[in-house]
């Protein structure tokens, strides 16, 4: 399996039986194992990270890489790779996203055409003004298309919290849209 081959866009795909084998033998201390699943997770933890933490996107997905690896023994259930995966890479994200509150402001003219590239630089400027908890939610809900019960355990809060911060999200992105 080559590198990103099979790397779900799915929220839900089970690892792949390779990468299950993979995980066992980093698990093992196998080195060439460990720099498969590397090759594998990194696009995948890269799209997570970027939207929620922004400019700082690959430093997030360094620091969840990071993670990842530090903690790969503690996985109990290697088919739950990429659950587990995109948990560490949401929060890493967000600690990132936080820890250097960068916020960019701009100037909304006239609204693109939709399917227009001027369209995906003006959502992009909206999201960059939001905060990093509500860019998360919007991300697992929308771009990854998880339910808000999933979402919630990925972010570690309440169902309630998460319903709450989604709705708070996209009345954010309504007024930013707007303003």
């Amino acid at each position: 399996m080559s590198a990103g081959a099979d790397t779900p866009d799915a929220p839900d795909t089970q690892a792949t039986p390779t990468a299950v084998r993979w995980v066992r033998a980093a698990q093992r201390g196998d080195a060439l194992a460990m720099s498969r699943l590397l090759d594998e997770l990194t696009p995948y933890v890269g799209r997570l990270c970027a939207p929620i933490a922004l400019a700082d996107g690959p430093d997030a997905a360094q620091e969840a890489l990071i993670a990842i690896f530090q903690n790969l023994r503690s996985l109990r259930e290697p088919e739950a790779l990429y659950g587990w995966t995109r948990r560490i890479a949401v929060r890493e994200a967000i600690r990132v996203a936080q820890r250097t509150t960068r916020q960019q402001h701009a100037e909304l003219a006239e609204l693109p055409a939709p399917g227009s590239p001027e369209l995906a630089v003006d959502i992009r400027d909206v999201l960059n003004r939001l905060s990093p908890e509500h860019r998360a939610i919007l991300m697992l809900r929308e771009v990854e298309g998880l339910d808000e019960r999933s979402a919630a355990e990925v972010l570690d809060v309440s169902a309630g919290t998460a319903k709450s911060r989604l709705s708070r999200a996209k009345a954010a992105f309504r007024k930013q849209w707007t303003s």
